[in-house]
């Protein structure tokens, strides 16, 4: 394969946290071995102008495989794999929800704001030991019709009664993970990574790629 990985999205802000996730692995492997892994992550060229997924899966695995394989077949490179991911928001006093839909969870053209503001009042009525929630994400890597590998995070937490902090982006102003004291829209980008579903995820498909790709002895 490749050392190249494309992956399935527009958002630059997406491929940051990426690579912000890779150079925190990479840190930790260095110090302990001296090797470094040569990976490289790049947004799939052209992909605003790409046919869409139909995410209708009815898990985040499901969603993340269907977006690998489509997008992986529309692929112009070949040999280059294709990293999609789905997640969402998982909150048990509401049975799951928003879950899947967590992104349009107050209608198809929702803002974060939209979102927060439909879960707060969802849960008004909820005392705050059963406003236990989990943050949920699912990688697929895919290379042309098959499927190559699944990897998966999740964070326990609470949803707060009002918003917290403005960082992040999505529910990370209600998102409150106990270990830290700190919601996650109050945590620099590292410290989310640190905790977050995300981190786990990418920390798995990093542990993995590592078994897969040739690394070079360079020091950071």
């Amino acid at each position: 394969m490749s050392n190249l990985i494309y992956v399935a999205s527009g958002n630059q802000g997406k491929l940051a946290e990426i690579i912000l996730g890779v150079e925190r692995w990479q840190h930790r492997r260095n110090n302990k071995s001296g090797e470094r892994l040569t990976v490289q992550f790049e947004l799939l060229p052209n992909f605003a102008h790409l046919p869409r997924c139909v995410e209708d899966a009815d898990t985040f695995a499901g969603n993340a495989r269907k977006k690998a394989l489509h997008y992986c077949r529309l692929n112009k490179s070949p040999r280059v794999w294709v990293l999609a991911d789905d997640s969402g928001l998982v909150v048990d006093a509401l049975g799951g929800a928003p879950g899947i839909f967590s992104a349009r969870y107050a209608g198809p053209n929702a803002t974060d704001a939209d979102n927060n503001e439909k879960l707060l009042r969802e849960l008004n009525a909820v005392p705050a030991e059963r406003r236990t929630a989990g943050f949920v994400c699912a990688l697929a890597l895919a290379d042309k019709d098959a499927l190559v590998a699944e990897f998966s995070g999740t964070a326990l937490g609470l949803i707060l009664e009002a918003t917290i902090g403005s960082n992040g982006f999505g529910y990370d102003p209600l998102f409150f993970d106990p270990l830290s004291g700190k919601s996650y829209a109050e945590m620099t980008a590292a410290e989310k990574l640190d905790r977050s579903h995300r981190g786990q995820a990418l920390d798995a498909l990093l542990d993995w790629l590592a078994t897969q790709l040739p690394a070079t002895s360079s020091r950071f």
